[in-house]
């Protein structure tokens, strides 16, 4: 047994940790270590990823590129492989990954369980849009294929299915072409969230990804507006990437009211002043904390949680800025608070998080009650509002909230595989 913390650092619960590595032995080491869950490279914020006292299945060790067809833009892989090494592998090849999240360090198999989206999703949809392919394993040992045209039912259940209806062994992906690694970028001060939704909306037709860095403690929601395209600029060298490491754990969070006031202005101001239009390459515009190794470390020994929430369009601006007076007030947040829109598209999977509407996601230091009180000022509002939480991101969720932001809950348990067991599941499902 050993400790191991989600991304979040709320806890680190003891684990019998078990590693995977080939494909014909899993059968076999899943049997034999029954009531796991697959723990990939550990960015789930919550518990969706750790099963305290239990048995984490680690597929880091599953990282093999199987085939890639170069005419087609079809790769095979097994679900360990880090979206970083399918983006490095293929954008020179002239292909990219048509959606990924805030960073690249999560593994193929992590993305489909969370089914994660991008800036894109009004015109991509989410990762599960484009899986073509789901080799899955269960803990009796069967192996189902699954794919949007076969098992359908299956595919619906695991896209998104938190890592409950089996392990994902290997996966097809379809890419989409990409020029090069650049994107054209526009950069929009905004000045409440009136303004940002008419951007948002202005943009959709005309910007393939756009996003909304949002002064969390600015009750009227200003912000910065980010847009970016692919573009087919060239004879530009790659940058450098100049990784800085937080080296330590500070006795106490380093995000606090008067750190975060100071720097939501000052940022807001600075990028104000340079706004406008620019070139990006790909990893600073898709990835601008990856090259914080640790940067969780920053809020202390007690860790934090990530709150992100999808409310419905038509109650949006009303929701989004009842939930902004609410932190408004406590003077909590982060550096980091993102809004943005998702298109017209249903979901994937069955549990899947993306659905229409506004998604606004923020940090939180773990201040114990205080924390908890707001977060049930924040539940009532998207309950109200029926929007839902998203589940990757959380680890205090109720479960009526999660049962009523998930209306297909109840079919979902039909997959579920009854020798897979989370920190989440418990907590949400029961079992």
């Amino acid at each position: 047994m050993r400790p191991v913390s989600a991304w979040g650092r709320l806890d680190a619960a003891s684990h019998d940790v078990v590693s995977l590595h080939d494909p014909a032995k899993i059968a076999c080491q899943i049997t034999s270590k029954p009531r796991g869950i697959a723990h990939g490279n550990g960015r789930s914020y919550g518990d969706v990823c750790l099963n305290p006292d239990g048995v984490l299945w680690h597929t880091t060790g599953l990282n093999h590129f199987i085939s890639f067809d170069q005419s087609s833009g079809r790769l095979v892989c097994e679900a360990g492989v880090l979206l970083r090494e399918i983006q490095r592998l293929v954008i020179p090849l002239g292909w990219i990954l048509p959606v990924t999240p805030g960073t690249q360090l999560v593994t193929v198999g992590g993305a489909i369980a969370n089914d994660v989206h991008g800036k894109n999703h009004h015109v991509l949809g989410s990762f599960g849009d484009h899986v073509q392919r789901i080799r899955l394993l269960r803990t009796v040992g069967q192996t189902i294929e699954c794919g949007p045209q076969d098992n359908a039912d299956w595919f619906a259940a695991t896209v998104g299915g938190l890592g409950l209806t089996g392990i994902i062994v290997e996966a097809e992906i379809q890419l989409c072409r990409v020029a090069g690694p650049w994107l054209a970028t526009d950069t929009v001060p905004y000045a409440n969230l009136g303004e940002f939704f008419q951007l948002a909306d202005e943009s959709e037709a005309d910007w393939q990804h756009t996003v909304s860095w949002l002064d969390c403690l600015d009750a009227r929601g200003r912000g910065l507006f980010m847009r970016g395209n692919p573009t087919d600029v060239c004879n530009r060298p790659d940058p450098q990437s100049r990784k800085r490491t937080m080296p330590i754990i500070p006795p106490v969070s380093l995000v606090n009211p008067l750190s975060l006031r100071a720097f939501n202005m000052a940022y807001f101001h600075l990028k104000k002043w340079r706004a406008g239009q620019a070139i990006a390459h790909y990893e600073s515009f898709f990835y601008p904390l990856d090259n914080i190794l640790e940067w969780n470390r920053i809020y202390g020994p007690k860790g934090f949680y990530q709150y992100q929430c999808v409310v419905p369009r038509d109650v949006g601006q009303d929701a989004t800025r009842a939930m902004l007076g609410e932190i408004a007030r406590c003077s909590e947040g982060s550096f980091l608070a993102v809004l943005k829109t998702f298109g017209e598209r249903q979901p994937v999977g069955m549990l899947s998080f993306p659905r229409p509407g506004v998604t606004l996601a923020l940090d939180f230091p773990q201040k114990g009650l205080r924390t908890q009180m707001l977060f049930d000022r924040l539940d009532g509002i998207v309950r109200e509002a029926g929007g839902r939480i998203y589940a990757a991101k959380d680890a205090r969720m109720p479960r009526s909230l999660f049962e009523a932001g998930y209306p297909r809950l109840s079919e979902f348990m039909k997959y579920r595989d009854s020798g897979i067991s989370s920190g989440l599941s418990r907590r949400l499902m029961g079992s």
